[in-house]
């Protein structure tokens, strides 16, 4: 196994490309650097980068060409904004996006007003941000989940004046319902503001009912998609295999105890053949390419219209150097596409079982008409 200071230099055909984030001028790296491992978890959960490891993994990202990082005022309850800026000051400022996110009580003081998307904790909120981080403004401010307490008004006008003040440049959500995320774009619409540009939502090879709703929105405004746990958890690594219970990682750390039990990583009782058919056809796939199955995994993502960058995350630098490779310099063929898609594809409950067969029946129809007048208009 290569070593970390025996690390290859990256050519200019293997860099990561660049791509608008939604329908927004920003530009951002395809692949967008996840920092929630950086210091102390705030879940618990174990594989976890010190202050240098993760400097080291940072590093490394830049030297792929990446330019976008994401963190959140809760990852280790603020180290990993601490240490993205103890980096940071020492990088050249104008050359990166940086994102962070706000909503979560951070659990360091006993106030009520801690926690949610009102006018009072985002603005304490920003500030403590951007004095870990060590930086003026933070390129994409998210907020981290829907807050039911709180007017749209308040918080979506509070962000439009962090916009105006200089102290954000953008604003994007995560973990939002497609209902939630239309009275989003809506209220700003109504009230002049500055548009949301980006979702971060969970969405991989095996969890995509995002699709029913949320990026349904994202499509019709030019929302751009940013996928966390692009791997579900080590689901999607190869290191899972059928009727063999996960032995390390977070999996493993699920599977000793139901109490712990993620989005990011699911039961170990969810994996079922449907599970492992997929993933020995997405490793027949890597193979014909010689690429790792994380690596189709995250291809099967960037070429999905919708998203504009992935967030992956990673433990070592071989770990980023694999998970980077996805980025550029190949593709999968529109069958390989569609082979993922099928097997990937979850069963649909009412009523979106039957809206989305009708809309698919009259797509095929209306191919097939036009290619019949086409017929007859030669």
């Amino acid at each position: 196994m290569q070593k970390e200071d025996e690390m290859t230099s990256i050519s200019p055909l293997q860099k990561l490309g660049y791509v608008f984030l939604g329908r927004s001028g920003l530009k951002v790296s395809n692949l967008c650097l996840g920092t929630m491992t950086f210091g102390e978890s705030h879940l618990g959960s174990p594989g976890q980068s010190n202050e240098a490891e993760s400097h080291k993994i940072l590093n490394r990202f830049v030297e792929w060409g990446g330019n976008f990082i994401d963190t959140a005022d809760v990852y280790g309850t603020g180290r990993s904004e601490e240490i993205i800026g103890t980096w940071l000051e020492k990088q050249t400022r104008e050359n990166l996006v940086i994102a962070t996110k706000v909503r979560i009580n951070m659990g360091t003081e006993k106030n009520v007003n801690n926690v949610g998307l009102s006018r009072r904790h985002i603005t304490a909120s920003i500030d403590k941000s951007l004095r870990r981080l060590r930086t003026d403004y933070v390129d994409l401010y998210q907020t981290h989940l829907f807050d039911d307490a709180t007017p749209l008004e308040e918080t979506l006008s509070t962000l439009n004046d962090l916009v105006r003040i200089g102290k954000i440049r953008y604003i994007g959500v995560s973990n939002v319902t497609g209902c939630q995320l239309q009275k989003l774009v809506e209220t700003s619409e109504k009230l002049g503001l500055n548009s949301i540009i980006s979702l971060q939502q969970q969405y991989n090879l095996a969890s995509r009912f995002s699709e029913l709703e949320p990026f349904q929105v994202c499509k019709k405004y030019g929302i751009g998609v940013l996928p966390w746990s692009p791997l579900k958890g080590g689901l999607l690594t190869g290191k899972v295999k059928r009727g063999v219970k996960p032995a390390e990682g977070r999996l493993a750390w699920v599977a000793e105890d139901k109490s712990r039990v993620r989005q990011s990583a699911p039961l170990w009782s969810e994996f079922d053949d449907k599970t492992f058919d997929l993933i020995e056809a997405a490793e027949a796939i890597g193979n014909k390419y010689n690429r790792s199955l994380p690596q189709v995994a995250i291809r099967w993502l960037l070429q999905k219209d919708v998203v504009s960058s992935v967030i992956i995350g990673a433990r070592t630098l071989a770990q980023l150097d694999d998970n980077l490779g996805a980025g550029t310099g190949w593709s999968l063929t529109k069958a390989e596409m569609k082979l993922l898609d099928d097997l990937s594809a979850p069963k649909l409950p009412y009523p979106y079982d039957m809206i989305f067969k009708f809309n698919e029946d009259r797509r095929n129809r209306h191919v097939v008409d036009t290619y019949v007048r086409s017929l007859y208009d030669d």
